[in-house]
């Protein structure tokens, strides 16, 4: 059993959580960075925007253009490391 500490990379490893469901989280964050927190099927969520805006180092990084891969990248490893709220 997981912990209520655990990170969004813990409750992938579990299956609780898909690499689907991840990648939809993102896309989703990258179309509108003001949609809220998304929820996931097994009740989990996380607020990507206030993952983001918490997070200094993503205040200098270019969103677009040919950086739009790396802010990408950087985003996904914030985003499975990050504790999402509990169901």
């Amino acid at each position: 059993m997981l912990m209520d500490s655990s990170t969004l990379a813990d409750l992938r490893k579990a299956g609780i959580i898909t690499s689907q469901e991840v990648v939809a989280a993102i896309d989703l964050y990258l179309r509108d960075p003001t949609a809220g927190p998304y929820r996931f099927a097994s009740g989990h969520s996380i607020d990507i925007a206030a993952l983001v805006k918490a997070t200094p180092a993503f205040a200098a990084v270019d969103r677009s253009g040919p950086q739009e891969k790396a802010f990408r990248t950087v985003l996904a490893a914030a985003v499975m490391s990050a504790h999402p709220t509990t169901p």
